[in-house]
């Protein structure tokens, strides 16, 4: 039975290296790593090694480390605050050892955890932020898996964020009462304009951001990040997506958006649905406008999750004019869109040296209208065309198209739920595309893509539209000769 609190064997702590000797004895691969790694600090690197690699020389040359090209002696330790034996002789890295603690200076073994003071954890390195993973005998190789998600979770900008947040501690606690009013403060600080500002790389900016909001008397200014949730599959999101998610106080999703990747957001964050599907929608597209300004006026974060790419088919361009009119500060976070998930799951070269140069993104009611689109000029001409939400006007797609010009025999892919475990691909010509409309079993969203690139995909795991036409069909003819 595990413990009901279980108890830590080691104790993590920072350990003060600034301007202060760290020894390392050996010359090989290991003692680089070592090197490498303390080399992310301010510590003065001593490297003990009568030998040492090619590659450690030259980490030696460049970054000004003190070489001690001499056999091992105790007295090589002294002044150190920490040793590392990373010798590769268990004789030698047991002596090192021996006199490091002799000396009452803490030392690491390279993978001789018997011998160890302390162990080197997996670093996250946001100077001046840092966070240290260890495992406790669970391996080097989970540290690292830890330490690779972790970093890829944190911003590259928080690093110059934490300075600039250092900067200015001294005149919040001068200018500001404890309590409520300086927590204020830092939330805005980290999750609004200064940190927007230097994730754009705009230093200065940030600076007069955090002066503006020191001093200022006004609420706390909302913001509105319009975010693309991609094809449907959680590892798609993107990481700035997915730091949004966990900074807001508020996610407003569209219907195509999954639940999985709704719930990667802030636990405690509000969840306002506003799903739009074909015949159903929960709120109009008004109605949304005016929720999100009514959401930025009461100075909340906002994530507008859109399924896919919000500039395209998402209507983005409404709703970020609705917020410039407004005065309500907002960014666009561009996501997977479904015709880039498609093609993935076909394996299929939307553009193809020598075939297709172009490509157009379109909707099947486009060609609803009288008079063809000027999209299906391209797609005559070549164009790999990708077709959102065209299952239920499949027919007039094709036929459109084909009296335009556009050879029967062109070759389609068709995905439902793009990129998701429970995808399904259909492959076949424009002539059989008219067969999905009586698909009613393609209860997902629909990607179409149409044109000569789509020969050169990978059919394999694909079934043929064809064969689902002549299965109508024989149905069809039994249904006439039953009595």
């Amino acid at each position: 039975m595990p413990q009901a609190n279980p108890k830590l064997n080691a104790f993590p702590v920072f350990m003060r290296v600034e301007g202060e000797a760290v020894a390392i004895v050996g010359g090989g691969g290991e003692a680089l790593a070592k090197a490498r790694l303390l080399d992310q600090s301010s510590a003065v690197l001593r490297i003990i090694a009568e030998t040492a690699d090619t590659e450690l020389l030259s980490f030696i040359a460049a970054t000004g480390a003190t070489h001690i090209a001499a056999p091992y002696d105790a007295a090589h330790l002294g002044g150190a605050v920490m040793v590392f034996a990373a010798s590769g002789d268990e004789a030698l890295d047991r002596r090192v050892a021996e006199d490091a603690r002799r000396l009452g200076i803490p030392v690491n073994a390279v993978d001789r955890p018997e011998l160890c003071d302390f162990f080197t954890p997996a670093l996250v390195n946001r100077a001046p932020v840092a966070i240290a993973i260890g495992t406790e005998g669970a391996g080097p190789v989970l540290a690292q898996m830890l330490r690779n998600r972790i970093d890829r979770m944190l911003s590259p900008s928080l690093g110059p964020l934490a300075t600039l947040a250092a900067s200015f501690r001294g005149a919040a606690e001068k200018l500001l009462p404890k309590g409520n009013a300086r927590r204020q403060f830092w939330g805005s600080f980290f999750q609004g304009a200064p940190a927007r500002a230097v994730e754009a790389g705009e230093l200065s900016q940030a600076h007069d951001a955090a002066v503006d909001l020191l001093l200022s008397k006004a609420p706390v200014a909302g913001h509105i990040a319009l975010v693309g949730a991609g094809p449907g599959a959680e590892d798609l999101l993107t990481l700035r997506a997915h730091r949004l998610l966990m900074e807001a106080d508020v996610i407003v999703y569209d219907a195509l958006v999954p639940e999985a990747i709704v719930a990667m957001g802030r636990r405690d964050a509000e969840r306002l649905p506003v799903g739009k599907r074909k015949g159903c929608h929960t709120k109009s597209q008004a109605e949304i406008n005016a929720l999100l300004v009514e959401l930025g006026k009461q100075g909340k974060r906002v994530v507008r999750l859109k399924s896919g790419d919000p500039l395209v088919f998402g209507r983005a361009g409404e709703e970020m004019a609705a917020l410039r009119d407004a005065g309500i500060a907002y960014d666009v976070v561009p996501g997977v869109t479904a015709a880039f998930a498609a093609a993935a799951d076909f394996e299929l070269p939307l553009t193809l040296r020598g075939v297709s140069s172009s490509m157009v993104f379109t909707t099947g009611h486009d060609l609803k209208g009288n008079s063809l689109p000027d999209w299906a000029k391209l797609a005559i001409s070549g164009a790999t065309v990708a077709v959102y939400m065209g299952r239920s006007v499949a027919a007039e797609v094709a036929g459109r198209l084909i009296e335009a010009g556009l050879p029967p025999d062109t070759a389609v892919a068709v995905v439902e739920n793009a990129s998701l475990q429970n995808r399904r691909r259909f492959h076949g010509t424009l002539a059989d595309l008219p067969s999905l409309e009586a698909r009613a079993d393609l209860t997902g969203p629909v990607m179409t893509i149409i044109g000569d690139a789509v020969a050169g995909a990978n059919f394999e795991r694909s079934e043929p539209l064809a064969a689902h036409n002549h299965e109508s069909a024989a149905n069809a003819a039994a249904a006439e000769v039953e009595p």
